[in-house]
């Protein structure tokens, strides 16, 4: 599977696997902030989102932040786009709502 999929109608097997293939096709990066996958994005780069400092949890699902990759998707569309740290989703999803 290759492409985008749709997020809404892709079971959590089939997320994952995309997931996946989205890190191998980034060379293992975010597709937001550019920075490895397998670490946080740094501070400095954290700290230039005015919002960061502000987001609450609780406008996301039960452990949102559990996992440090995720599979970021267009919400108008539902198709996903590539991988993004925790946190870079974190800050598109409420970017998103403004």
């Amino acid at each position: 599977m290759r492409g985008p999929i749709d997020y809404s109608s892709a079971s959590a097997f089939e997320r994952r696997i995309r997931r996946e293939q989205y890190v191998a096709d980034q060379g293992g990066r975010c597709w937001h902030c550019t920075f490895a996958l397998d670490t946080d994005p740094p501070e400095d780069f954290r700290e230039q989102w005015p919002i960061a400092a502000e987001l609450d949890r609780g406008v996301f699902p039960a452990g949102f932040l559990n996992y440090p990759v995720h599979l970021h998707h267009d919400h108008d569309s539902g198709q996903s786009i590539g991988a993004v740290h925790a946190y870079c989703n974190a800050i598109l999803w409420v970017h998103h709502g403004e």
